[in-house]
């Protein structure tokens, strides 16, 4: 009976120390990931890639590299949503994160085309 007693004892030490640190106000850290490049290239008339899916995780540093022959606007529609203005040049870069999971289109609006789904896990 006395190694019951001690065997619940540690456990609820255990316990209480898990609830104390969680109790502790500190906020958690995500894990570090590494960032997502997506590229596009947009020519007349003309998207690539279209309709893909990407995987993702939420906090994760997203960036989207363009060369468009045409002006157009990059929209993001995540939880807050992003908006880029594309210019017709190449090299330009646009960077952002999602911070709800969940399912996210990023599509070209005057080219009413959808370039991926982020696919964005917690």
């Amino acid at each position: 009976m006395t190694i019951r007693r001690r065997r619940l004892g540690s456990v609820t030490v255990a316990a209480g120390a898990l609830l104390v640190g969680c109790a502790s106000g500190e906020p958690a850290t995500a894990p570090v990931t590494t960032p997502l490049t997506i590229d596009i290239r947009i020519a007349n008339g003309e998207v690539s890639p279209a309709n893909t899916r990407t995987d993702a995780q939420v906090g994760q540093h997203i960036v989207v590299r363009v060369d468009s022959d045409a002006a157009d606007e990059l929209h993001v529609h995540s939880a807050p949503p992003h908006t880029f203005p594309v210019a017709a040049a190449a090299g330009q870069e646009f960077g952002f994160t999602v911070a709800v999971p969940g399912q996210v289109d990023v599509e070209l609006h005057h080219l009413g085309r959808t370039v991926t789904t982020l696919l964005v896990r917690p």
